[in-house]
C-alpha cells in the first residue's frame, strides 16, 4: 500500500513539472534564457502593438534579428482596456504576448492581475511612476496637438482657446475617451491646459461640453483619409501621429501643419505591457520588455517622430538624425511632464459620458 502510494505521489509531481513547463509555475522572476528567445518569438500576436505604430515593426525585426530569429508579427488593433480584457479572458489558453498600452492604464493591468511581477534591468533608468512593481514600462511619449489640413483651414487654431470660435464649426475631430487612449491623453491635456490638474480633470469636461453645445465636434471619423478630403480638417491627435501624416500626404500635395496647443499640452507616454499567461513565450517576453528600453529601440521609436521616454528622462543622448521627424525643440514649450499613472482611466470613461455626453 505504502508502495502504490509512493508511486502516486511520484507520477502526479511528474505530471505538475510537466504542465508547468509551460503553465503556472513558469518562473517569471529569473533571467530570462535568450537561447529560447528566437524559437518563441517565432509566431508573435500581439494586441494594439501595430507594426506602424510608432515604428513598432522595425523595433520587433531588430530583436528578433538580434537573437538569430525571425518573427511572425500579426497584430490585432485594440484600445488600453480591451487588451487588458483580453488577456484576462485568455488565461487559460492564452495566445496575445505584448500590447503597447496609454501609460494610465498600467496600473489598472497590475490591479487586474495580468502582467507578470518581472521588470527587466533597464527598467532601473525610469522614474517611479513609469513603471509598475512588473510587467509594464514606459516606452515613449507623445504631445497631443492639434493636425490640421491648411488647404481647407488656412486660419488654423493655435490654442485649446481658439477651438472654440464659430469658425470651425463641425470642423474638430476627436478620439471617443471612451475607447480610446489618444482620446484620454486629450482630456489630460485640455485639464492641464484650462487650469486643472491630474487630480482635477473637471476644467477638461466643462471645456468639451463648450465645445459639444457649440457645434465645433464633427461626427466624422478622425483618420487620414477625412483630414486629407477636409471632411474633418482639424483632428486632435499625438504630435507623432500628426506628423507621420503630414509627411504622407505631402506627398500627395495637401498641406498639413501640426500644432501643439499654446495653452497647454501633457507629454503623454505609452507604455509595453506583457501577458503573465502566455508563460511558453515567458523569455521572449522578459527580453523584449527590456530591449525596447535599449539605446537602439529608443532611438528606432525617436526617428519616427516620438519622443523616448528616456530622451525625457535626460537619459538618453539621441543624434541629431534620430530627431529629423521632431517639431523644433520650441514648440514644445507649452508642454507639461505629468505623473500621468495617477489618473484613473476608468474615471475618465464613466465622466465623459455622464459630464460631456449627457
Amino acid at each position: 500500500m505504502k508502495l502504490r502510494i509512493a508511486l502516486l505521489a511520484a507520477a502526479s509531481a511528474v505530471a505538475m513539472t510537466a504542465c508547468g513547463a509551460t503553465g503556472s509555475s513558469y518562473d517569471w522572476q529569473a533571467a530570462p534564457d535568450s537561447s529560447k528567445i528566437a524559437e518563441q518569438g517565432k509566431d508573435l500576436p500581439t494586441y494594439g502593438l501595430a507594426p506602424d505604430w510608432a515604428n513598432y515593426g522595425e523595433v520587433v525585426k531588430a530583436f528578433c534579428a538580434k537573437h538569430n530569429g525571425t518573427c511572425a508579427h500579426k497584430d490585432t488593433d485594440m484600445s488600453s482596456s480591451e487588451e487588458i480584457v483580453k488577456f484576462d479572458a485568455e488565461k487559460d489558453n492564452p495566445v496575445g504576448t505584448a500590447s503597447d498600452i496609454g501609460l494610465m492604464w498600467g496600473p489598472i493591468a497590475e490591479a487586474k492581475g495580468v502582467v507578470p511581477e518581472y521588470l527587466p534591468p533597464a527598467a532601473s533608468r525610469l522614474k517611479a511612476w513609469q513603471k509598475g512593481k512588473g510587467g509594464w514600462v514606459a516606452t515613449f511619449v507623445g504631445a497631443p496637438a492639434f493636425v490640421v489640413n491648411v488647404d481647407k483651414v488656412p486660419n488654423p487654431p493655435k490654442s485649446w482657446a481658439d477651438l472654440l470660435k464659430p469658425e470651425y464649426k463641425g470642423q474638430v475631430a476627436i478620439k471617443n475617451p471612451t475607447s480610446s487612449g489618444t482620446g484620454q491623453a486629450m482630456v489630460v491635456a485640455a485639464a492641464i491646459a484650462n487650469g486643472g490638474s491630474v487630480d482635477d480633470l473637471a476644467p477638461a469636461y466643462a471645456y468639451f461640453k463648450k465645445l459639444t453645445d457649440a457645434g465645433n465636434i464633427s461626427a466624422v471619423k478622425m483618420s487620414e483619409e477625412t483630414l486629407e478630403k477636409g471632411e474633418a480638417p482639424i483632428q486632435i491627435n499625438y504630435d507623432f501621429n500628426g506628423l507621420a501624416q503630414k509627411a504622407a500626404l505631402k506627398a500627395k500635395n495637401v498641406n498639413v501643419e501640426v500644432i501643439v496647443p499654446s495653452d497647454g499640452s501633457v507629454w503623454s507616454p505609452s507604455g509595453l505591457m506583457i501577458n503573465k499567461y502566455n508563460s511558453a513565450k515567458g523569455d521572449f517576453l522578459k527580453g523584449f520588455i527590456d530591449y525596447v528600453l535599449s539605446d537602439e529601440a529608443q532611438i528606432m521609436f525617436a526617428k519616427f517622430g516620438a519622443r523616448p521616454i528616456r530622451a525625457l528622462n535626460g537619459d538618453l543622448r539621441l543624434p541629431e538624425e534620430a530627431k529629423a521627424n521632431w517639431l523644433p525643440e520650441s514648440a514644445y514649450a507649452p508642454v507639461k511632464e505629468i505623473e500621468i499613472t495617477r489618473v484613473n482611466p476608468e474615471t475618465i470613461v464613466a465622466d465623459w459620458e455622464s459630464k460631456v455626453l449627457a
